[in-house]
This record gives structure tokens, sequence and C-alpha cells, in this order.
């Protein structure tokens, strides 16, 4: 890795996990560190970005989608985050923390909708070029304990994504542990069940190296 590049991290799991959670604590300690830093989400992000999220997320229109039509959605949405924005916060040597990156598409489009998975890897990659995490963070929750969290945090509305049955968030959180298996360097499975100070400490334990 070239030694002014920034540090590209990523945060994935089922809805639920605490993800929000655990990349506001991460980056406020990233800053007490002087680490400038770019916060990212998907889908959205960007202004295109942001209206392929309303599409994917709370449009009636979206309700008639095939799952073909929402794993491109996802990765155009991605595209244009990456080339717009994370690709040039690396360069000038900035932190990037992304809520979601390509691994939600290989695991909710082409695990959970059950897309030809080399399908799915091509795509992903047409649509990030050469733009990957350094580290991925998985938030690993069991979806009775997710679905309870969500419950209690109340407030907002469910979107199209978080209504989907219970088996489709089994085959969600299996995709994201097989990931974790096939590529460990780069994926590390969090057990998401503990407080949120114990799982940020675990986050932080296999981060320390890459901040060297």
């Amino acid at each position: 890795m070239h030694s002014s590049r920034g540090l590209f991290i990523s945060f994935e799991g089922s809805e639920g996990c605490g993800k929000s959670t655990q990349i506001q604590r991460l980056a406020a300690r990233l800053r007490a560190l002087n680490r400038e830093i770019l916060l990212t989400r998907e889908p959205g992000g960007t202004v295109i970005g942001e209206k392929i999220r309303h599409l994917l997320q709370h449009d009636e229109a979206g309700d008639a989608m095939c799952p073909e039509t929402e794993l491109l959605l996802f990765t155009a949405s991605r595209a244009q985050l990456a080339r717009e924005l994370i690709a040039p916060a690396l360069e000038t040597g900035k932190t990037v923390i992304a809520d979601r990156f390509l691994d939600s598409t290989t695991v909710y489009q082409g695990v959970a909708r059950r897309i030809n998975p080399e399908s799915v890897a091509a795509i992903n990659l047409f649509a990030v070029g050469t733009i990957m995490p350094d580290v991925t963070f998985v938030l690993d929750l069991d979806n009775t304990t997710a679905r309870e969290r969500m419950r209690q945090r109340g407030g907002t509305v469910p979107d199209r994504m978080e209504n989907q049955p219970a088996a489709f968030y089994e085959a969600v959180r299996q995709g994201y542990q097989t990931l974790a298996a096939n590529d460990p360097k780069r994926v590390r499975l969090i057990d998401a069940a503990p407080d949120p100070d114990a799982v940020e400490a675990a986050i932080i334990q296999q981060l320390t190296p890459l901040l060297a």
C-alpha cells in the first residue's frame, strides 16, 4: 500500500446489528488521533446516490422491483460514490469509513436474493474498479436479537429492506459468515451481541495494527 493513501474501512452486517453506533464511535476515536475522516453510507452518499436510495428503500414503485434491478441500482449508487467521493478522499490521505460497500451486494443480492454469484461479482467489480476496503468489519448478530434491537430503536418506519422475512436475514447472516471465512485477511467477523463498549474494543483490537 502506498504510504500516502488513506485507509478504507467498511462496516457490514444485517439490519439492527449496531453498525451506525460503531461507525460513529470509530470516527470520533480516529478524529481524536487527528485523522481526517470521510463517512459514507450506502445506498446514497452522493446526490445521485441519495435519489437511488429513495427509490430502493422508500418509493412505492420499489415494491415491484425485480432482484436484478435492485442489484444494478445498488451498484450504480456505489459506482458514483466510489469515484466521486471515496477515491479522491483516499488519494488525499483521508480515512474513509463506509456504512456498507460491495459486500452488501454480494450477500443481499447474491446470497439472499439468489442471483448468480459470478454475475454479482463481475458487476460489483465493474462498479468499484480498484477501490476496495483495506478492512471490513462484519457485525455478526442473530436475527432474533437484531429484530428486537430494531423494535426498541423505534421511531422510523421500516424500509423495504428492513421488511424482508426472517429467512432472508438468516441467509444474509450466513452469507456474511461465509465471506469472512473465505477472505479472513480483509473481512473480520465481530460478535455484535455484547454491549457497544465490548464491540468497540474488539474492533479497535483488530484495527490497531492497520493504523500503525
